[in-house]
């Protein structure tokens, strides 16, 4: 719940004083009722707001799948480097929408936009076990070893403590790998490829949770999720 004179000043620019004179003037209704108090609670999700003869109703959180391309930064704005919002066609963009976790300029693949900050807490924290999963180029062959590292969990040289990887190899030569994991810290699937002696050539997330990346996003391409597809990244 959140207050309604706060809730009109910010969706409608007005100040604090014009929402309490128009509400006490009559002219605010919320679920065609009218109300007279300015520090009433709300529901924006639910409720219907009419405000001096305009209707407002808060709009559903966006989930949007971007198949984001090389050389584009996971950030809503930067001063030097194209951004992944740049990249959302003006009939998808609305203003509070961020990538819910990020691929570092040379990742390529499924970011997730929106503008639930619920939501991405909940996809993002280790302790609710979200995977993402990874197809990797490596410059060298992945061998057992490495593999059974990697599966096992591993410490990075500067003390960095990931948690085990699934991983599986997807070529004869080993030199093409998925890995999911559950974590999200700074460049981990190419630090931790490194540490087992495989340097990462190319990279790209293809899943969050049980939702892949749909096959017919092109590079720059994204569009709006269904609710079962929103669900899909939970699981």
């Amino acid at each position: 719940m959140v207050r309604l004179d706060r809730w009109i000043a910010n969706t409608c620019g007005l100040s604090r004083k014009t929402v309490k004179e128009l509400v006490r003037g009559g002219l605010v209704t919320v679920n065609d009722l009218k109300v007279l108090d300015p520090g009433a609670g709300i529901d924006p999700q639910n409720d219907v707001l009419t405000v001096n003869g305009e209707t407002y109703r808060q709009t559903p959180f966006a989930y949007l799948m971007l198949h984001k391309p090389l050389g584009v930064v996971s950030a809503t704005n930067d001063r030097d480097q194209k951004t992944v919002l740049e990249l959302v066609p003006p009939a998808l963009y609305r203003k509070g929408l961020f990538p819910a976790g990020r691929l570092d300029k040379d990742t390529t693949g499924f970011v997730l936009l929106t503008d639930d900050g619920a939501f991405a807490h909940r996809i993002l924290s280790p302790k609710n076990h979200i995977r993402k999963t990874y197809v990797a180029s490596l410059e060298r062959p992945l061998g057992d070893e490495g593999l059974q590292t990697l599966q096992n969990g591993l410490t990075l040289r500067d003390g960095t403590r990931l948690l085990p990887a699934q991983v599986r190899c997807l070529s004869d030569d080993r030199k093409t790998v998925e890995l999911q994991i559950c974590e999200g810290k700074y460049h981990q699937i190419r630090r931790m490829l490194a540490a087992v002696g495989c340097p990462v050539t190319a990279l790209m997330r293809t899943a969050m949770g049980a939702l892949p990346l749909d096959s017919t996003l092109s590079p720059g391409a994204c569009r709006p999720l269904t609710p079962d597809e929103v669900q899909k990244i939970l699981e």
